[in-house]
């Protein structure tokens, strides 16, 4: 980290044990107990909260009115065997999901992580991780803006130098051109989740959108937006509610969501390995 940075922290008293993170790792073995980024007393638990549920109901619906099976197996077992198709021509290279931070989106991750036998990262929990994990990442972020931002970036210079990991990227990856470069050392994925729903925050089933998240969100999202459309692929749940046929875009589940990332990942893939054969000498 730059010394600007780590003094300024340091001096602020909010990030006191960022210089005490030791050297990321390549993860030769596919724990998911803990992070290799922190170190034991701030370890976190890397292994997915998504809960087993049922199919869709947008699906449901699909098979009563047409009475044709749509979903004939446990949705969380077809993202499983898409991963395993998709894992030898994914090399290892890590998934950054970009977007503004919700649920929608964390649950993905998660997802995508645990299909794929990769580490889940959240960049800015590891942030507030490193500060001793009692103060909020707005409260970093408002304590000291320019040391925050070094801080991501160097911490997205360490999530870079690795590979099989799913990364959360915090809306500072893609509002500068150095983090944005950090991004191409793996697939970056736009998860375009309306302003609406992403404002209900850790509650996915409240009924009404907290008009302040709202409001943060909305600011973040218009300094952001440029940095988005820069991603590998864009998976928008107005496109896949669309898609699977969905009136409520929040019965769209974190599978079906999944399912639509890694055939982008199997496309882009497919699209590099083209262009590696045509760029060949004959």
């Amino acid at each position: 980290m730059e010394t600007s940075a780590s003094a300024s922290l340091t001096s602020s008293g909010l990030v006191p044990r960022l210089l005490l993170l030791p050297p990321l790792f390549y993860p030769q073995a596919r724990t998911t107990s803990c992070s290799p980024l922190l170190s034991s007393s701030s370890s976190v638990k890397l292994t997915s909260s998504h809960r087993r549920i049922a199919p869709s109901r947008c699906l449901a619906d699909q098979s009563a009115s047409t009475g044709v099976s749509v979903v004939d197996s446990d949705p969380i077992d077809a993202v499983k065997r898409k991963a395993v198709d998709i894992s030898p021509q994914l090399k290892g290279a890590s998934i950054f999901l970009v977007g503004i931070n919700n649920h929608v989106k964390t649950n993905l991750g998660k997802l995508l992580a645990e299909s794929l036998r990769y580490y889940y990262f959240d960049s800015d929990n590891l942030i507030a991780e490193a500060a001793g994990g009692n103060v909020s990442v707005q409260g970093l972020k408002e304590a000291d803006e320019k040391a925050f931002k070094e801080s991501e970036t160097e911490v997205l210079k360490q999530l870079s130098s690795m590979g099989r990991l799913v990364v959360c990227a915090g809306d500072g990856s893609v509002q500068s051109l150095a983090n944005l470069a950090l991004l191409r050392h793996g697939i970056s994925i736009w998860i375009d989740v309306p302003l609406e729903i992403a404002a209900k925050g850790d509650d996915p089933f409240s009924s009404e959108p907290s008009p302040e998240l709202f409001d943060a969100l909305k600011a973040s999202y218009e300094k952001s937006r440029k940095g988005y459309d820069t991603a590998d692929a864009v998976i928008s749940l107005e496109r896949i509610a669309t898609k699977l046929g969905c009136e409520d875009l929040e019965t769209v589940t974190s599978e079906e969501l999944a399912l639509e990332v890694l055939k982008e990942i199997e496309k882009l893939t497919r699209v590099k390995k083209m262009m590696e054969e045509a760029s060949r000498p004959f």
